[in-house]
This record gives C-alpha cells, sequence and structure tokens, in this order.
C-alpha cells in the first residue's frame, strides 16, 4: 500500500477518491467494515480507495492527560488497513494549527479544494474541526453544496454491543484477550524486540524471552496462552507469556512481558517478534517459594500443551507479518 505522509503538504495524493477518515486505531470489525465498504465503492467506480488518518492521535495533542493508550503503533494500524484493499493511505501530522482549522475550512480547503473526494465516510460519532464541530450533518450539507457525497459509517455490533476502539482497549486491558479478538477479527497483538534479561526462566528450567514492547497498551497482569512470530524462522511459536512483576522472586520489579516458547532454544536476541494473545490463564500471584512457582510454571505448560494439540498455531486466526 502507497502511503503518502503530510499529504495536505503536497499534490501527490488522487484525486476524486472515495475516503474514510478516522483513527482507526486497532482497525477493529468496523473499522473493516466501512474501509471494505469505501474499496468496493471506489473500485464500482474506477476511483483510489483512500483513508485518511492522523498522526499523532488528536487527543494525545489537545489533552495528553486523559488520552488513551492506544491498541496499534502507526505502523501496525497502517499494515491492518492495507488488508482490507486501501491504496493509499493519508497520514496527516495533526498539529496545533490543524486543530484550529474549523471544521467548514477542512471540507472546503482539504477535502475539496485540495482532494477533491468524491464520496466520504466516517463514523457517526466522529468529530473534526475546531471545537469538534463537524460531523457527518455537515458533511451530508456541505457535500450536496460542493459536489460530493458523504455517509455515515455502518454501525457494528458484536456480543450484545457496539464495537468501538474504547471497548476494545477495555477488553485488552483487562485482560479479555478472547474477547479483544471478538472485536478485532483477529488474535490481538503486540510488537517487541527480545533482549537479554537475568536468564530466572533458564534457571528455573523454563527459558523465556524477555520483550520490550513497542505498543502502549498490553494486556493486564497476568500468564496467557500465546503465538510469537519470529521473523528469522518466518512462522509463530506456541508459547506461555507471563505479564507481570515477578513478585516471587522480585521486589518493587518493573513490569516484564516474558514468553517460554514451548520446545524452542535458540537464540533470538536483539529480533523484533510478534506476540498474539489467545487466552488467559490465570493473575499473577505471589507463592511461598521458588519450588511452589516452578510447580505452578510446570502446570501452565502442561496446559498449553494439551491447548495447542487441541489448537495447531498454524491453523488460528493469525494475521501474521
Amino acid at each position: 500500500m502507497q502511503i503518502l505522509r503530510d499529504p495536505l503538504g503536497n499534490d501527490d495524493s488522487p484525486p476524486n477518491a472515495v475516503i474514510s477518515i478516522g483513527s482507526f486505531d486497532g482497525v477493529h470489525i468496523g473499522h473493516q467494515a466501512v474501509l471494505t465498504h469505501v474499496v468496493e465503492r471506489a473500485r464500482s467506480m474506477g476511483v483510489a480507495a483512500v483513508a485518511m488518518t492522523f498522526d499523532p492521535h488528536p487527543v494525545k495533542l489537545l489533552r495528553p492527560g486523559v488520552a488513551p493508550r492506544l491498541l496499534t503503533t502507526l505502523e501496525q494500524r497502517l499494515d491492518l488497513i492495507a488488508r482490507t484493499g486501501i491504496e493509499p493511505a493519508l497520514v496527516v501530522p495533526f498539529t496545533h494549527r490543524l486543530a484550529r482549522m474549523g471544521a467548514a475550512d477542512f471540507v472546503r480547503d482539504v477535502l475539496v479544494d485540495r482532494l477533491a473526494v468524491r464520496e466520504v465516510y466516517i463514523g457517526d460519532n466522529f468529530r473534526f474541526g475546531a471545537d469538534r464541530s463537524g460531523d457527518v450533518g455537515l458533511l451530508r450539507s456541505m457535500g450536496a453544496e460542493l459536489g460530493f457525497r458523504a455517509a455515515a459509517a455502518p454501525i457494528v455490533e458484536a456480543d450484545g454491543g457496539v464495537v468501538s476502539s474504547t471497548r476494545v482497549r477495555q477488553a485488552v486491558g483487562e485482560g479479555r484477550v478472547e474477547e479483544a479478538a471478538t472485536l478485532l477479527g483477529r488474535s490481538m497483538f503486540i510488537d517487541g524486540t527480545v533482549l537479554e534479561g537475568k536468564r530466572l526462566g533458564r534457571t528455573l528450567g523454563f527459558p523465556t524471552l524477555n520483550i520490550e514492547v513497542e505498543n502502549e497498551l498490553h494486556p493486564t497482569l497476568g500468564v496467557y496462552l500465546t503465538a510469537v512470530h519470529i521473523p528469522s524462522f518466518a512462522r509463530s511459536f506456541p508459547a506461555v507469556t507471563n505479564i507481570g512483576v515477578r513478585p516471587t522472586v522480585y521486589q518493587n520489579s518493573l513490569t516484564t512481558v516474558e514468553s517460554h516458547l514451548l520446545d524452542f532454544t535458540a537464540n533470538v536476541y536483539q529480533e523484533r517478534v510478534r506476540l498474539y494473545f489467545l487466552q488467559r490463564v490465570r493473575e499473577e500471584r505471589r507463592f511461598e517459594s521458588t519450588l511452589e512457582l516452578m510447580a505452578q510454571i510446570r502446570r501452565d505448560v502442561g496446559g498449553a500443551r494439551e491447548y495447542f494439540d487441541a489448537h495447531p498455531v498454524d491453523h488460528l486466526p493469525l494475521v501474521l507479518p
């Protein structure tokens, strides 16, 4: 997928496109529905299917104290958008100057004069322009005047509620990774780099990959069944992952993400990997001794083997890089 950065400052953006505008954090099944619709409409008219997103997230600039921890990095978001068939994606730097632009000015100056859009689709709760005064109603009325069509994205529901990035973040933050997968249409994942740790897992008989996470948001503390994708092996490996502070062996430790890959012993230090979260096993807790901890790890690994015997990694609904 072609990515046009700072598209408002150049003339490379395709004119007469069908476009969707949004933050698209997580690219959940609601986002996928509207982006797929944009692709279908664009193909029927023989024009480009465009997604416009912003970096940083507008709330991070305007209200950093209440900004959400995002599900996806910009790189991940663009990769997931590309999988819907969008071409190209426009990454607009979100600045204070842009935030001060009135909604009508944004429509007239950006969507019409610069992009010459044919159709625009946004979420029903999406707001734009100074004081968040722009919505789908404004787009419809200005579109009738200026020669483009606008519509609200279809509302997508799952498990009795509307799918939203906020709902996915809450599920992930509470460790409900299976619910998150339903809302995302895929396994929830995080990316990170394998660092050399203190080798405690190896001492206990269960060597782990110590992963420095890139994502702002990861599941809450606990033990999870995961699949770890290692690019140098071009495959994913079944694993048990602990997110926590290791209270049995450390005091006041920082939160770590450590994955024990089943039947895997290769050195992959400094490699960038992806963790897919499949199921939460239990909360992290403190044991009275390392012997009790080792016994629990053996039970966790044994349960993981049973799970992966019944659900081979190659058959799981992962989104591979």
